[in-house]
């Protein structure tokens, strides 16, 4: 399967500033074959795009649908093609209580697959006002609770939870579940496997990777494998930390100056707008987060900081716990790269040095990542101490 040259639309699209923006094209790659397949597609806030990923599992009574993305067109006739090999979409699985990226095309994702079975995690919440799973749009008569209410194909999958955890004004939690027959752990947010090259998604619209390859707002988006591969370790930068140490605003002169440049006219080009302003040792603030020629196991910096720093223990006890499953060779997140080849010794090897470390530090590109955790803190928003640790 190759991704479809149509963009498709998400009717939800205009309610958040979420690249690309309702035209979403979707790529489909077999990771294991006749048995695991990733169903990509690029989300983020303008051009800070990274993919996100629904993973789905061949099973004996049909298929599993792991995170879902939006049910475009182009993932209708995947799944269709899917069906038609190897049964019906059987399971639907919202592995994340907090990841509003993945709860919110459940919906409609149920509704595209009337006979499946949902099942969410526990400690669902919505903000700012605590809805019901169906006034959210999730089928009260097949919507099942993770671990609460029983676990889907339990003779096939392994289902291994990380948390609640409080976090305030709701709670944390994610789902692990391994694939026996492929030895595939899949995992949505905690757990990432970030490589310095641009993924293949890309392929198909460089423009997020250029327009962040540029040092001014003058500059034309050209192509090169050079600026394509600068492009994504920034974009990197940038989801990992928000506001990483190497890069500085610039005033509004700077900020104005290449508005309406030539060659810079057009929206694709945001007109010449670009408030960034990337220090020289930017790269090297990359390789220190992505060390090697190969995709580096880690947990999102963002999570380490504002969801794990009172919660260190949990976490390191749910990868250890990872790591014992007898089967386990792949690991496939519902971000970045996948598959990664997975085993004990690697998630252990994570786990130890996590514990060595400084944990969710304040300085460096951390800091601001840091304030927002001091500022939540401060207003009571987020516990001193969960009340619940795993």
């Amino acid at each position: 399967m190759t991704p479809a040259s149509t963009d498709q639309r998400w009717p939800w699209w205009p309610l958040l500033p979420l690249y690309p923006y309702g035209r979403r094209r979707t790529l489909v790659r077999e990771l294991i074959p006749g048995q695991v397949w990733s169903l990509e597609q690029l989300q983020g806030v303008f051009y800070v795009a990274v993919p996100i990923r629904m993973t789905v599992l061949r099973l004996r009574q049909g298929l599993l649908l792991y995170a879902p993305v939006p049910p475009t067109g182009e993932v209708r006739a995947a799944l269709a093609e899917l069906e038609g090999r190897y049964g019906p979409v059987c399971t639907i699985v919202l592995p994340t209580s907090s990841g509003l990226e993945h709860k919110l095309p459940v919906p409609a994702m149920a509704r595209a697959f009337p006979t499946a079975q949902v099942w969410v995690t526990p400690g669902q919440w919505s903000f700012p006002l605590p809805l019901p799973l169906p006034w959210l749009g999730f089928p009260a008569s097949r919507t099942r609770v993770l671990f609460e209410q029983g676990l889907p194909h339990a003779d096939e999958l392994s289902w291994i939870p990380l948390g609640p955890l409080d976090l305030g004004l709701g709670t944390f939690m994610e789902a692990g579940c391994l694939h026996r027959a492929s030895g595939c752990l899949l995992v949505t947010d905690a757990l990432v496997a970030i490589g310095p090259e641009p993924p293949e998604l890309f392929r198909a619209d460089p423009t997020p990777l250029l327009f962040h390859a540029r040092d001014r707002g003058d500059e034309p988006l050209s192509d090169t494998p050079e600026r394509r591969r600068r492009g994504w370790q920034r974009l990197v930068l940038f989801a990992s930390y928000l506001r990483p140490d190497p890069l500085v605003v610039p005033g509004w002169g700077e900020l104005l100056g290449g508005v309406l440049a030539k060659g810079v006219r057009s929206p694709q080009a945001y007109f010449g707008l670009y408030p960034f302003r990337w220090q020289h040792d930017w790269s090297a603030e990359f390789r220190r987060l992505v060390p090697g020629a190969g995709p580096a196991l880690q947990v999102a910096p963002v999570l380490e900081r504002l969801v794990f720093p009172r919660c260190q223990a949990a976490l390191l006890a749910w990868i250890r716990t990872l790591a014992a499953e007898p089967e386990l060779r792949w690991l496939v997140p519902a971000h970045y790269d996948a598959p990664v080849a997975c085993s004990r010794e690697r998630l252990e090897a994570l786990a130890t040095q996590l514990e060595a470390r400084p944990w969710a530090p304040d300085a460096g590109s951390w800091a601001y990542l840091a304030g927002i955790d001091r500022t939540l803190l401060r207003l009571g928003l987020v516990p001193e101490n969960p009340r619940s640790q795993g």
